[in-house]
């Protein structure tokens, strides 16, 4: 038999004049094993209590999560991870100093207190402390421990507002609270420290010269340099192994210098107009004016994620983008490369898990 639909509750939140009592509700439904969608500054969580395996389970079915793909235990206080982290070590110390609260998570070893239900049966839990006050006073207020991965349907763009998280689990989950859009619009930095070196496992705000320059040492995860190394691997952090980030139409990405990147696109995306088909276009304040006038009008749709100079706006547009292209009904997408000076890891590694590691040469 299907399962019952939720009705889904949406609060909305004021980050600058939190409501506690909202927050209450939100925390009792914690509590008690259900589960509330709430704001990060990374993109919007999907939590329950991450001490409880069934409300990890929950999480997972929610979701249509394998049930292998770790969940991230959010806290909000620092005497906290003693409880749930087994060994702690030096360098785990200077990178909560450097960076927490922020979009920073950290893979160590689990103590008893954390079921395997939330961490994929490993015997390392990833935590992260949020600096977001919505999350931080919400994880306060619901125990002190709440795992929570993104909340949307797995496989698809991270939600980065509430809109997104209502169109992917209204019915599924017991609440929303809705404070905005999130800040940066990708997930956290990833690093295991549990090895000899750390290990970067998923990159994102902050970056492997940010890390080196507290640790020094640091190392990148072969899996992030190559998708067929983690074939067969059981993934250790959220979204190593799986498809992720994809919209519905297939995506490809062109690589390559810009003017024959643009040149590509635009013969690419001609071809397929020819065919009566609908493309969606990814591209950059410099270029998406260029597509434009090449290209036949209605059947074409072209998004710009922002300046590549300033390339948080690109990584605060790329979800919701690739979500619109999904409203848009586009029957193929095409996107430039964003090789940008601060984010371009990050943004590259949401893009390529999007498009499944499809990349086109623009000089072929």
């Amino acid at each position: 038999m299907p399962e019952r639909e939720l009705r889904t509750e949406i609060l909305r939140i004021d980050p600058e004049h939190i409501d506690m009592e909202k927050l209450s509700l939100a925390g009792k439904v914690i509590r008690g094993g259900g589960l509330v969608a709430f704001p990060t500054e990374t993109v919007y969580g999907l939590g329950g209590d991450a001490l409880s395996p069934l409300s990890s389970k929950k999480i997972y079915a929610a979701k249509g999560r394998p049930s292998d793909n770790p969940l991230i235990v959010h806290i909000a206080d620092m005497e906290h991870l003693l409880c749930i982290a087994e060994e702690i070590p030096e360098t785990a110390l200077k990178t909560a100093d450097a960076f927490w609260p922020g979009p920073l998570t950290m893979i160590l070893k689990k103590t008893e207190l954390v079921p395997h239900e939330t961490t994929g049966g490993l015997d390392t839990v990833a935590v992260r402390m949020p600096v977001d006050a919505v999350a931080a006073e919400l994880i306060r207020i619901s125990g002190g421990y709440i795992a929570a991965p993104s909340a949307n349907t797995s496989g698809r763009p991270s939600p980065t507002s509430a809109a997104h998280v209502i169109e992917d689990l209204s019915g599924k989950i017991d609440m929303i609270l809705d404070a905005g859009d999130a800040d940066i619009g990708l997930e956290s930095t990833i690093v295991d420290l549990t090895e000899d070196v750390p290990t970067i496992l998923r990159p994102g705000f902050i970056t492997l010269s940010m890390l080196e320059d507290v640790l020094g040492e640091v190392r990148l995860d072969p899996g992030l340099l190559d998708a067929e190394a983690m074939k067969g691997v059981r993934p250790k952090a959220p979204g190593m192994r799986y498809r992720h980030y994809a919209p519905k139409a297939p995506l490809f990405v062109v690589e390559g210098e810009k003017s024959e990147v643009t040149r590509k696109i635009e013969e690419l995306s001609a071809g397929e107009i020819l065919k009566g088909k609908r493309v969606g276009i990814l591209a950059s304040d410099d270029t998406a004016g260029q597509y434009a006038e090449a290209l036949k009008p209605g059947c074409v749709c072209i998004r710009s994620l922002g300046n590549r100079e300033e390339d948080r706006t690109i990584a605060r547009s790329l979800f919701r983008v690739l979500r619109d292209f999904d409203s848009g009904e586009v029957d193929v997408i095409y996107s430039e490369a964003f090789d940008t000076p601060h984010l371009g890891m990050a943004i590259m590694n949401r893009l390529l898990k999007a498009a499944g590691h499809q990349v086109i040469e623009g000089g072929r």
